[in-house]
């Protein structure tokens, strides 16, 4: 007996959605650049599990941070083994550099990765429950050339896909320098603890560098008088971050000083950097699209070993949010010629035909289902092409075909064997 779904369940679960169409397609425009620009400064894909053992970011990401209270999708297994769908690639991948012998390989070990991961978190523009990251890590590399070249490849990215955005820079110190200005962080914002969030009069017990991550408007206000870390850093931090900045003189990538960027993870030290879209009005919010930092204490946590390492991130939904509204940016998936059939001899010349112009990469759209030459024209108006060809009965006896320019109307017929160079000298003009 069959047994009908509830119409409740067949929806995309909270936070989640369907890729298809323009967003698809500008997704995979914005992985084919990443790749692109990655592979050439010489990093490997990466793929890890989608989940991995809980352990693992519950000792990495902090147990005060928002990730580990609120956001990880954690379940047990049958077996009884505690799982949680990955919520970020660094930890990952710091894993597996250990598990498989990366250790072992030249290094720096440089690698990326481009994925789904999952937070449970509220949705919002841009931010979903799934969501898709393109990370960069450089791993056994502790000179400041390191944060550079992940940084570089990420404004070069940017700027290939034609968006514009901000880049700021702190650092957040070391074990050696942290701890004075933690102290007097804590005691800045015991004299106003009042006016904290629920959230962060928790996190000024477990884990105060965070108070500078929180978002609610009255600890935003508190921040602005808050101690800044760069008050604090030792010689050595201050020499590592003074070459950060140097690098980025020396490339011409503009950034900004943000004495309050601490990112919102507990593994990272020194550098961090974060890019930014700021906001058009002053309703609008600004828009964080990718950071990361230097993590040079995570292989300690992990492994119970030294490994200096720097990583970062982009969120690729709101990437792809960005360039939708972007004119022009999807049209290049718009086929420039429609295949119309006529009859049962054109319909199995077609799929030849079809194959010539996916080797000469030109991009064709048919509808092999169709017969009627009204239906298949009044479809190929629809896609906008510039050209139909009209392969009938006749045509495919004789071995030509029709050439019809959409705009004006205008056709001609020529041999079957030179359909390609004519579509693109006319397509040249």
């Amino acid at each position: 007996m069959s047994r009908l779904v509830k119409k409740e369940i067949l929806v995309t679960p909270k936070g989640t959605r369907d890729l298809f169409s323009d967003e698809l397609f500008i997704r995979k425009k914005i992985h084919e650049k990443c790749r692109e620009i990655a592979e050439y400064y010489g990093f490997q894909e990466i793929q890890t599990p989608h989940f991995e053992h809980s352990e693992i970011f519950e000792a990495s990401l902090g147990a005060a941070s928002d990730i580990v209270e609120k956001q990880m999708y954690t379940f047990r297994t049958r077996g009884g083994d505690q799982l949680t769908l990955r919520p970020e690639g660094t930890v990952p991948i710091v894993r597996a550099y250990f598990e498989d012998g990366m250790l072992s390989w030249p290094q720096p070990v440089m690698l990326y990765y481009v994925g789904s991961f999952f937070r449970h978190e509220s949705p919002q523009k841009g931010r979903f429950r799934e969501f898709g990251q393109f990370g960069l890590e450089i791993l056994g590399e502790d000179l400041a050339v390191a944060e550079a070249t992940i940084i570089r490849i990420f404004s070069l990215i940017l700027k290939e896909l034609g968006l514009e955005a901000a880049l700021e820079l702190n650092t957040i110190g070391d074990k050696e320098c942290r701890p004075a200005y933690r102290k007097d962080l804590i005691a800045y914002y015991r004299k106003h603890v009042n006016y904290l969030c629920k959230d962060c009069k928790r996190r000024l017990k477990e884990n105060p560098l965070r108070l500078l991550d929180c978002k609610e408007e009255s600890c935003v206000e508190l921040k602005k008088n808050a101690p800044q870390m760069i008050e604090y850093v030792c010689d050595n931090c201050k020499a590592h971050f003074k070459e950060v900045l140097d690098f980025m003189d020396a490339a011409e990538i503009p950034y900004s000083l943000n004495p309050y960027l601490v990112r919102g993870l507990d593994y990272y030290t020194r550098t961090v950097f974060e890019f930014v879209i700021p906001p058009k009005t002053p309703e609008e919010k600004r828009m964080e699209i990718g950071g990361g930092g230097r993590y040079d204490y995570l292989g300690d946590l992990l492994a119970g070993k030294p490994l200096a390492a720097v990583g970062g991130a982009f969120g690729v939904d709101r990437l792809s949010e960005l360039l939708k509204e972007k004119d022009g940016f999807a049209e290049g998936k718009r086929p420039k010629v429609f295949l119309i059939q006529l009859g049962e001899v054109a319909k199995k010349k077609s799929l030849c035909l079809i194959e010539e112009f996916r080797k000469a990469k030109i991009p064709l759209a048919q509808s092999l289902s169709k017969d009627s030459l009204r239906g298949q024209l009044r479809l190929a108006s629809k896609l906008e092409v510039d050209f139909s060809l009209i392969l009938g009965q006749k045509e495919a006896m004789d071995g030509t075909i029709i050439i019809r320019e959409m705009d004006s109307g205008v056709q001609e017929i020529i041999p079957f064997p030179k359909v390609i160079d004519r579509i693109k000298t006319k397509a040249k003009n």
